[in-house]
């Protein structure tokens, strides 16, 4: 059988993390003199920062403010990295896709401080062949770049892929790099919009894919 990939997202994907970014971003704005509804912010979170303040604020804005926002982000979403929530069943979604031949590369927009607080927190490293963060690609999602990352990481070509996120922009991202998007609701994305753009199948969290795994995409092509 050939070697297939599975694809994930972290934030809102394996680790219950969107609403603190969300709460975060809010107040990096609010300390910037903006004030963007948390609505917004939390349909923006997926993006790369210059991304999502780019998407937020707009093409007018003071773009000498980008560096000094996103780094304010950092700074108060840093004071969680010890203690970030995992899903439950994230881990074992990881190692029971491995036990199958499953290839686990992992796909963010996350630097390499929060990568390494939320691969702590899914604690799967054993099964994990590889990571993909903000530092490692030109652009961010919904480019394709950070799922051509990852898909190069594991060896494996875009049809023997599956990509799992939480966002719009993860199924955009998957979508414009050939592989189909499967999407989790975990991150508070309504079922419609994902399916909008692209999602094959839509998954309440990882415990709910884990116990349809038999009938999923990734059975399919498993050729079960």
């Amino acid at each position: 059988m050939a070697t297939r990939a599975a694809l994930f997202d972290i934030d809102g994907t394996l680790v219950d993390t969107n609403h603190l970014h969300v709460t975060a971003w809010w107040e990096a704005f609010r300390q910037a003199g903006h004030t963007v509804p948390m609505s917004a912010i939390h349909r923006a979170i997926g993006l790369g920062s210059g991304e999502l303040i780019a998407h937020l604020l707009g093409d007018e804005r003071d773009r000498g403010q980008d560096a000094r926002i996103s780094a304010a982000h950092t700074t108060l979403y840093g004071t969680c990295l010890d203690r970030l929530p995992a899903f439950e069943g994230a881990g074992d979604l990881l190692r029971s896709l491995a036990d199958r031949g499953w290839r686990i590369v992992l796909a963010t927009s996350a630097g390499e401080a929060e990568i390494t607080a939320l691969r702590a927190a899914i604690d799967a490293d054993d099964v994990i062949l590889g990571t993909t963060g903000a530092d490692d690609v030109p652009a961010g999602k919904p480019a394709p770049y950070p799922v051509d990352r990852a898909l190069a990481l594991a060896g494996v070509p875009a049809e023997l892929a599956v990509f799992v996120g939480d966002s719009v922009w993860d199924m955009e991202a998957a979508t414009r790099a050939g592989v189909r998007p499967v999407a989790l609701l975990s991150g508070g994305i309504p079922r419609a919009a994902l399916e909008s753009t692209g999602a094959v199948e839509v998954y309440e969290d990882p415990t709910d894919l884990l116990a349809r795994l038999d009938t999923s995409l990734f059975a399919e092509l498993d050729g079960r």
